[in-house]
């Protein structure tokens, strides 16, 4: 505020103020579901155990890398490394949705382990709002650096896609 009290502030920096009230709140959110994750953590830590939880873990390394990602992108003001943020998004929702597969189908064959599996569920859950929110704060990167908004553009998404599948092959 005080930039645009002081001087005249150019595009660029009306985006970064903007960009970092932003993610100010994405922070706090991302915080909100890390404490959600503690407690269901106490709940499952009190059970024997589910299963071999080997998804939950992977899908907890990508989301980690992804906040160290979107938030180094904000420093750096890296709109390519933001992007790659964006892309890993869908491979976090992936592992929520095989976790709850997963989890639901164990729960019909052992009806003994619903509120572990309830829990692991959510916790899948609180991982993925997170990706989500560090996916937000990659949007808010791209949007700070380029001028554009991509957060609601689906063919912008899908074009940041192509240029991942492109460099694969």
């Amino acid at each position: 505020l005080q930039l645009l009290a002081l001087q005249q502030a150019m595009a660029i920096d009306l985006r970064l103020i903007t960009a970092t009230m932003k993610i100010s709140s994405d922070l706090e959110r991302m915080g909100n579901q890390a404490v959600n994750i503690a407690e269901r953590a106490l709940s499952i830590m009190a059970l024997p155990q589910v299963k071999p939880l080997i998804d939950i873990p992977r899908m907890a390394e990508i989301v980690d890398k992804m906040v160290k990602d979107a938030l180094d992108a904000f420093v750096r003001r890296d709109n390519e490394l933001a992007r790659l943020v964006v892309l890993r998004d869908d491979e976090v929702d992936k592992y929520r949705d095989q976790v709850f597969r997963e989890l639901i189908a164990h729960m019909i064959r052992d009806q003994g382990c619903i509120q572990q599996a309830l829990d692991l569920i959510l916790v899948s859950r609180n991982l993925e709002r997170i990706a989500d929110h560090a996916t937000n704060i990659a949007e808010d990167v791209i949007y700070m650096v380029l001028g554009r908004d991509i957060r609601h553009h689906a063919e912008e998404k899908a074009l940041t896609r192509n240029e991942k599948t492109n460099s694969h092959n």
